[in-house]
């Protein structure tokens, strides 16, 4: 299916509205990514990154992406260069996710229409990062800031910019980083890793989406 350049950004903006969590499958293989990402969007998770460090990244991106790419958001993560960022579109992934803010990078997923989200440790490079075309910023690594930081970040950075703590994030944290201005999640390793059996992804995806759905509740009042 062709689509304008905009349409990946008004879907991508669309799936953070209605549920901003990522979830980061690092470290899956092609054998187990078909039941794990059936798994994590059936519990409510819209948007799904595939490391590109992960075992045959790409091949675990195009078959995710031919199943649900017309459903869910499906993209890459630790993407470092301008040329994964054409690999990834070319195998089917419709997101960049970076631990880093390389202009040179997000600038190649503008000119192709793709969302992309840096990550990104101050101001100075959120800014920055904004500049070159980011549509969202990864707070990374969220365990180096904390909450309090994150909340001065928010009196400089508007509303509608999305920041999404990724790096250590539990179902219990969520609630203080999201009082401090918190838009989303990147969820990991607490929800995905090695050695995990279908079913605890399973629960483990379900208490994330609740948990969420109880801090924008309350974000709401």
């Amino acid at each position: 299916m062709i689509r304008s350049k905009d349409a990946e950004v008004t879907r991508f903006k669309d799936a953070l509205d209605t549920c901003p969590l990522v979830a980061i499958l690092r470290w899956i293989t092609p054998g187990e990514v078909d039941d794990i990402a059936t798994t994590v969007i059936e519990e409510g998770f819209g948007i799904l990154e595939i490391p590109l460090n992960s075992p045959d990244a790409f091949v675990s991106i195009e078959r995710v992406a031919r199943k649900f790419g017309t459903t869910a958001i499906i993209g890459a993560g630790t993407v470092m260069t301008a040329a994964d960022v054409h690999r990834v579109r070319d195998c089917g992934g419709t997101l960049i996710v970076m631990p880093h803010a390389d202009a040179a990078v997000i600038e190649a997923a503008r000119e192709l229409g793709m969302p992309c989200i840096p990550g990104v440790a101050t101001p100075t490079e959120g800014f920055a990062a904004l500049r070159a075309g980011a549509n969202a910023l990864k707070v990374f690594p969220a365990e180096a800031i904390s909450p309090a930081v994150l909340k001065a970040w928010r009196s400089v950075f508007s509303h509608d910019i999305p920041l999404l703590p990724t790096g250590g994030i539990s179902e219990q944290s969520m609630a203080a980083w999201a009082d401090a201005g918190a838009s989303g999640f990147g969820v990991g390793g607490n929800l995905y890793r090695p050695g995990r059996s279908v079913e605890e992804v399973r629960k483990s995806g379900r208490s994330f989406v609740e948990a969420w759905q109880v801090v924008a509740k309350r974000m709401m009042i």
